[in-house]
């Protein structure tokens, strides 16, 4: 990779509402990487207002990048159990490779029509996403444990410690704003 960016979902439609303003989810993630130089925290969702369909913000990196350069969208398989409730979600594959990020709890599932459309795309050779814009799905087993938003959320709304599953820098800002339920 040449780059990573991170992505706060700014107005996400498929939630009634996010557990904490994008304001704060966007410092969190800042708080987060600050000491890795390789990660950015890029908020153009959070800036572009209304509701954030990934098939806009990968069409406006893919207008900035060119056709031909290759373009990763890293995203968790429980997401992609539902990619067939996004937006244009068809598009996605003519604007990026999926790279799908599985914990170990992963569940993989969906409808046959999702089904029918990743199973083709599906490789677990690198190579390819580098050799092509867009258009591949590489499932990617990411790390032994399993650490969820649900769960983090959770534990900071029954007091308990989310020590070693988050920065500290998160954790203390997260209860010196009182999100979460955290005091």
């Amino acid at each position: 990779l040449q780059k990573l960016f991170l992505m706060p979902a700014g107005n996400p439609p498929h939630r009634q509402s996010t557990f904490a303003a994008a304001a704060h989810r966007v410092e969190m993630l800042r708080l987060a990487v600050e000491s890795y130089p390789d990660l950015t925290v890029d908020d153009r969702e959070v800036r572009r207002g209304g509701f954030s369909y990934m098939v806009d913000t990968l069409s406006e990196v893919r207008a900035s990048l060119g056709a031909d350069q290759p373009l990763l969208l890293l995203t968790g398989q429980d997401a992609v159990n539902q990619l067939d409730s996004w937006k244009d979600w068809q598009r996605l594959f003519d604007l990026a490779h999926i790279v799908v990020m599985r914990r170990p709890d992963s569940i993989v599932e969906g409808s046959a029509m999702l089904q029918q459309e990743l199973l083709p795309r599906t490789t677990l050779e690198f190579a390819l996403l580098s050799s092509s814009p867009a258009g591949y799905v590489l499932p990617l087993e990411v790390t032994q444990l399993a650490i969820s938003s649900t769960d983090i959320r959770q534990r900071l709304e029954q007091k308990r410690s989310c020590r070693f599953l988050m920065p500290d820098k998160v954790i203390e800002y997260i209860q010196r704003e009182g999100l979460y339920g955290a005091a």
